[in-house]
């Protein structure tokens, strides 16, 4: 009777990859999932759960996503300074207008997986608000 073994992929082997991503238009949570994806690399067939396989994402145009609902007003992000009275808390909308980078962000890193290994592919994720980015000579590899 033969086994099948399974191969498991180091980093190393990944063959990575730059994408670029045009949030325009675009529903935040379907955007997310997209970039989470892309970051650990579960659309490529070396997929290893533990392992960073994934791909570098640019997003340009972040702040101009689309939200279903009344989400620019309902929805609320929470931060806390550390210090008594240190609490704030503002809507989607007002995040936008702030730092619309910021949103997309956090949306993302809440769809990865909350161990170490997120720390690392969330750094391989590159936010631009408006349509131009440094990372040409990147793509064009």
């Amino acid at each position: 009777m033969s086994k099948q073994h399974s191969k498991f992929y180091t980093a190393s082997e990944a063959q990575r990859k730059w994408r670029i991503i045009d949030a325009e238009g675009q529903t935040l949570g379907r955007l997310a999932t997209q970039i989470a994806n892309a970051l650990r690399g579960k659309d490529k067939a070396i997929f290893t759960p533990n392992q960073d396989c994934g791909d570098f994402v640019v997003v340009i145009n972040a702040g101009k996503f689309k939200v279903s609902g009344r989400k620019d007003e309902q929805k609320n992000y929470y931060r806390h300074s550390g210090i008594p009275g240190g609490f704030k808390s503002e809507t989607l909308a007002d995040l936008r207008n702030r730092r619309p980078t910021e949103v997309i962000r956090r949306a993302v890193k809440g769809m990865l997986p909350h161990n170490r290994l997120s720390n690392r592919l969330i750094t391989k994720l590159k936010i631009y608000s408006g349509a131009e980015h440094p990372h040409a000579p990147q793509l064009s590899k």
